[in-house]
């Protein structure tokens, strides 16, 4: 089965194992990302400080604290994805509303799926292209995301969490598409230090 048609759960723990994973493997922290200004750290930083205040302030979810990214990023990774888990795992979740004046009101497990598991999916590019690992993102997912964010790009344009396009080549597969789309260098490498 596709990414796509799996629950919020199943989607998140599918998307979460290959960050994990990365994460696991990377051997440069201070490597440079795609991301302008980001090395390998500050992805895993984004992700791991974005979403707190987010279910905070939306939810009133509290997730467990771990160590600084700067300290220790893989524990720092480790223990906020255990934190997630846990939410998505728990059998209220999917009754529980995150209200946010940009989104509106949206059951949380959908609310973690559409806003946290698709940026989790799209960074897992860029720390697996920092650090010299496999960067391969699943087609299909790739396409469906696409589809899903160009029927909202003004929108998403304006929010200033997107770069402008980066023209692809035409007949390009659907993940430099993806990548093109959000503003990343789809043939992007890292320049040595």
């Amino acid at each position: 089965m596709s990414s796509p048609e799996l629950s919020p759960v199943e989607r998140h723990r599918q998307i979460a194992a290959v960050f994990t994973a990365r994460v696991e493997g990377v051997g440069d922290w201070d490597a440079p990302a795609p991301v302008a200004d980001w090395t390998a750290r500050d992805v895993v930083r984004h992700l791991v400080e974005w979403l707190p205040p987010f279910l905070a302030s939306g939810a009133g979810v509290e997730l467990p604290k771990g160590p600084s990214v700067d300290d220790d990023p893989v524990t720092a990774w480790r223990d906020h994805h255990a934190g997630v888990r846990a939410l998505l795992d728990d059998p209220e979740t999917p009754r529980r509303v995150l209200t946010n004046r940009h989104v509106g009101d949206v059951p949380l497990d959908q609310a973690i799926d559409r806003f946290y598991t698709s940026d989790l999916y799209m960074h897992t590019w860029d720390l697996a292209r920092a650090t010299g690992q496999d960067d391969r993102l699943d087609p299909e997912e790739c396409a469906v995301l696409l589809a899903g964010m160009q029927a909202i790009e003004d929108a998403m344009r304006g929010s200033g969490q997107y770069g402008p396009r980066v023209p692809v080549p035409d007949g390009a597969d659907a993940q430099t598409r993806l990548l093109g789309f959000i503003g990343r260098d789809p043939f992007w490498t890292p320049t040595s230090r």
